[in-house]
């Protein structure tokens, strides 16, 4: 009888339970349904208006809407193909604040590890080939690399996805250029870089490729140290949100660019160098295989695409600065 009587109680504290919790979800739908409402409303406000006079105001406003805990009833951006494609239609916004930055801190996180390996691993391959493998790559070590590869910029997409489409400011362009990377790893693969006559010969572009693979590692650590500063300085500001991410080269401050900008000129011409030589090799003749002349357009499409990515974005720089001079001089006078 004690028995019956307890599961008949832990039965009714269970209904009850439930129907608190039902109760509880109804006015916290109808309440967050409000709250959208109000949110899109504002935001819309706030797109509509341009003031020159006061755009450092506007900017702060936009900032504290996406950065504060009214950007969970902010209508969300659709997920992307990639993220659809391995998880199906599943929302992958967060609809609280501090898991979008640990989201965000994640990534930053494994973007500093990525450019730990990105030097280091290369620099082995290329000392191992001079003192230890005689001027001849075995293929292994390189697959392994490659596959390492694949699955770097496989990682970066999906987290940069998963960003966007938490209110991150990430440009479509390096979600682009990681889909393009992850082809040329994919079909590298394949490519079979030993067993020729002439090895030396044949992995010429091999020997290119990694070394530009280091200059990019030693970019991304500046990178990630420099525009990282910068951006914690904007968001106390409230010129940048806190999801968005350091990729564009805005985020340095003039004395940083100065530094930054010729290496990343000099490394989208040398990614570029490297491309067409392998183009080169295919065409003519010395190594004839599908897999060179892929990589080779990729790795140019990639250089041409960072290079417009780049000036573009230090157009906007440009116009940005003028504006709030503008703005400013005119403030003074009135």
């Amino acid at each position: 009888m004690e028995v019956e009587e307890q599961v008949r109680r832990v039965v009714e504290q269970v209904k009850e339970l439930h129907d608190s919790a039902t109760s509880f979800v109804s006015s916290s739908s109808q309440e967050e349904l409000s709250l959208q409402k109000r949110a899109s409303v504002v935001e819309s406000s706030v797109r509509r208006l341009n003031s020159t006079l006061l755009e450092e105001d506007l900017q702060r406003a936009r900032c504290m809407l996406a950065d504060g805990d009214t950007s969970s009833f902010l209508p969300f951006k659709p997920q992307g193909r990639f993220v659809r494609m391995f998880l199906g239609p599943v929302n992958v916004r967060a609809t609280r604040k501090d898991i979008q930055l640990k989201v965000k801190e994640e990534y930053n996180s494994y973007r500093d590890r990525t450019a730990l390996l990105f030097l280091v691993f290369p620099a082995i391959l290329l000392t191992l080939r001079s003192y230890v493998w005689e001027g001849c790559l075995p293929a292994f070590p390189v697959q392994l690399y490659e596959a390492w590869l694949l699955f770097l910029y496989a990682g970066l997409a999906m987290r940069e996805n998963i960003l966007r489409a938490n209110g991150s400011d990430i440009r479509s362009w390096w979600l682009y250029h990681h889909y393009c990377a992850m082809a040329m790893a994919l079909v590298s693969l394949t490519w079979e870089i030993k067993g020729q006559p002439n090895c030396v010969q044949k992995q010429k572009g091999v020997r290119l490729f990694l070394q530009w693979a280091m200059m990019q590692g030693v970019a991304m650590l500046l990178q990630n140290r420099y525009q990282r500063q910068r951006l914690y300085t904007r968001i106390a500001l409230g010129k940048a949100k806190r999801m968005d991410v350091v990729w564009g080269e805005t985020a340095g401050v003039d004395g940083q660019l100065w530094l930054l900008c010729p290496i990343l000129f000099t490394l989208q011409g040398f990614e570029a160098y490297v491309g067409l030589q392998l183009l080169r090799t295919a065409l003519t003749g010395v190594v004839a295989e599908w897999q060179v002349l892929i990589c080779g357009i990729l790795l140019v499409v990639m250089a041409i695409g960072n290079f417009i990515n780049t000036v573009e974005t230090l157009m906007v720089k440009s116009r940005f600065k003028a504006k709030m001079k503008r703005s400013k001089s005119k403030a003074e006078l009135d």
